[in-house]
């Protein structure tokens, strides 16, 4: 079995490594576009342009499964790349957890980039899931982008801005960009003086990994055989149980590479390569 992910940039990195808890044994293509990023600011046209060439990428790898991990793209692109690549490869796409975030009755925070924030889009999400619960959208400026590069001082004073923004009485935060989720223990640390409590943080990768499973009739299996024992990786002799991490394609932009140096800054880059070769 093989899982197809991709994003602008590292933000898929948080659903793959929820994939790779969940099964082991399912091979993993990272699909990204490192030349075109952000896709935040560009038009829906661009965005749904520049995705479907990440995703051409990725499908010629023949994965069972694409995750778009990415909320732009998976509010600008879903449609055209079911269109290209359903029924012979199944799409997920990505949308804000405000369901389950509402669910606690709130207050409710969404961190979102602030091409998101106050969008037609997440206002739909709001009124159909979150209806009568106290919601505050709080924009994001330069948080994806210092993730992206983990530069640490730009994260830490993008999350500060946003932290002020927060409501104090705020008890749960959906966030509402896949990048956000590489940083979970830096936000609820900045929000914690601000609320005075541990915020309930509601990110997307580990439902989209479930239901990715769901759609290619795979069981969550995390004492489940490497990648390998299905889908051998260069250089793996057969028979062999590789390291963690094996059965790992990375594209950037289209070219087959290794992960960024920035993605092994983090847990869950430094789960994806522990030990992976480049397919």
């Amino acid at each position: 079995m093989k899982i197809a992910l991709m994003d602008s940039g590292i933000g898929l990195l948080a659903a793959a490594a929820a994939v790779r808890r969940l099964r082991p044994d399912v091979g993993l293509v990272l699909s990204s576009d490192p030349d075109g990023l952000p896709w935040g600011p560009r038009t829906p046209d661009d965005v749904a342009s520049r995705a479907l060439a990440v995703a051409r990428a990725a499908a010629a790898h023949a994965p069972d499964a694409l995750v778009v991990a990415c909320n732009t793209a998976s509010v600008h692109a879903l449609p055209a790349l079911r269109a290209e690549l359903e029924p012979r490869i199944p799409v997920i796409g990505t949308v804000p957890a405000i369901k389950p975030a509402a669910a606690g009755g709130g207050p409710v925070a969404i961190w979102a980039t602030p091409a998101t924030t106050g969008s037609a889009y997440q206002q739909r999400l709001i009124a159909e899931f979150a209806s009568g619960v106290d919601v505050t959208e709080v924009p994001c400026p330069g948080l994806a982008d210092a993730v992206q590069y983990a530069d640490d001082r730009r994260i830490d004073a993008a999350i500060a801005a946003a932290a002020a923004l927060t409501p104090p009485g705020v008890t749960t935060v959906v966030l509402g960009c896949t990048h956000y989720e590489l940083v979970e223990e830096r936000i609820r640390a900045a929000l914690r003086p601000v609320t005075g409590r541990d915020v309930t943080l509601h990110g997307s990768a580990d439902a989209v990994a479930a239901q990715a499973l769901r759609r290619i009739g795979a069981d969550a299996r995390p004492d489940a055989g490497t990648a390998s024992d299905t889908w051998p990786a260069p250089g793996t002799a057969s028979g062999a149980v590789p390291a963690p991490g094996a059965g790992l394609t990375v594209l950037l932009s289209g070219r087959p590479s290794e992960l960024p140096p920035a993605a092994l800054t983090y847990p869950e880059g430094r789960l994806l390569g522990a030990g992976a070769p480049v397919a």
